[in-house]
């Protein structure tokens, strides 16, 4: 039959995957590293504008690193939509070989060709970084200080629901089956790098999601393998809940301020984290960054605002996002002590501008002297 066919299909080619899982390596320990290399992508629009900003601005708070030669902050230009458009390819060769040769990645919002844009249908960068960087984590923070909630959430990236999500199987008229699936290999990555985040961050309290006693195989799986992994950090607190009870504690006071990490698959983490950035102040409010075991990618969570650029406002682009952004890289790579600076000169300095990006507010360049002189 057609459709016991297909499932085969779907069983071998994911026995292939986790062969290149078992393959990979390890997560970069950057405390073992003699030099971190940050490569910094300006992208298209507002892009070189608030990446040149927040480089400025790392330049100062890094200065004794860079000098001492364990820090790098590397340009790598070409990901524009003209250079992508000229050689025809979602992210042109030679970028990628020089973001390759960087360790994480601090990147400006780049343009995705859509209809009316008179370009080529070229893939969104994003999509193909991700790939080609095997970044398997989506990490999120919410925080709302008044609350007490500090909250970072590991979502798995390419397993789940979602993996299989376009390759379910319709039987006749009368019945149609999707397909999840959950690996011992990308279970562990998943939970390794919400530990090691947790350890790196002053040994936070780590929550692991799931519905494992109704999907006993595949959530039964992960949460067996995220206790596991757990066994290997002793210093860490860890506890689990089912998904329906999470979202239901994160509306509850004063109990969602005991949260600090959570680790989730992939749809329940796709949902838990919009309600959680929903309670932030909405999703437009939320940051993220997909980080696999080699390579992580921080970026602004905006666009690239070509009217911004076309109506002649670039000099009033606020480089906030991308700012957060590199707080959350300084986290990811152990410099705890320069993210709570950097978040703490941002705050400051944001209490005294007014961001309108137009002449009604400050200039980008005000913005980089206030956050530097906060530092």
């Amino acid at each position: 039959m057609e459709y016991i066919k297909a499932f085969e299909k779907i069983v071998e080619e994911q026995l292939a995957r986790v062969e290149k899982l078992n393959a990979a390596g390890e997560m970069t320990d950057y405390s073992k590293l003699d030099k971190t290399v940050i490569g910094i992508v300006d992208g298209d629009g507002i892009g070189p504008i608030i990446t040149a900003s927040c480089r400025k601005i790392l330049e100062v708070l890094l200065a004794d690193e860079i000098a001492a030669g364990t820090i790098e902050l590397r340009d790598i230009k070409g990901l524009t939509i003209e250079n992508r458009v000229a050689k025809m390819e979602t992210v042109p060769e030679d970028v990628l070989a020089a973001i390759k040769e960087c360790n994480v990645l601090l990147k400006g919002p780049t343009m995705t060709p859509g209809k009316g844009d008179d370009l080529p249908n070229l893939e969104s960068a994003n999509v193909k970084l991700r790939k080609e960087l095997d970044l398997f984590a989506n990490v999120r923070p919410v925080s709302i200080p008044e609350k007490n909630i500090n909250w970072t959430f590991f979502r798995e990236n390419t397993e789940g629901e979602y993996a299989l999500g376009s390759q379910g199987v319709d039987i006749g008229d009368d019945m149609s089956i999707d397909f999840k699936v959950t690996t011992t290999a990308g279970t562990k990555r998943i939970a390794k790098a919400a530990f090691e985040f947790a350890k790196n961050n002053g040994n936070q309290r780590v929550t692991i999601v799931t519905k494992a006693n109704i999907m006993k195989k595949t959530d039964g799986k992960f949460l067996s393998l995220c206790y596991e992994v757990a066994k290997d950090y002793p210093e860490i607190e860890v506890d689990d809940y089912y998904v329906d009870i999470t979202a239901a504690n994160l509306i509850k006071e004063p109990q969602n301020s005991r949260f600090n990490v959570f680790v989730l698959p992939n749809l329940y983490g796709d949902i838990i984290t919009d309600e959680a950035a929903q309670i932030q102040g909405g999703v437009g409010t939320a940051g993220s960054v997909n980080m696999g075991s080699k390579y992580a990618m921080f970026e602004a969570i905006h666009g690239s605002a070509p009217r911004m650029i076309k109506e002649g406002r670039g000099a009033y682009a606020n480089p906030s996002s991308i700012v957060k952004a590199a707080e959350m890289m300084l986290r990811h790579i152990g410099r705890i002590d320069k993210a709570d600076i950097l978040i703490g000169a941002l705050e400051k300095a944001m209490g005294s501008l007014n961001m309108t990006s137009d002449d009604k507010g400050n200039t980008t360049e005000e913005f980089t002297s206030a956050v530097i002189e906060n530092l």
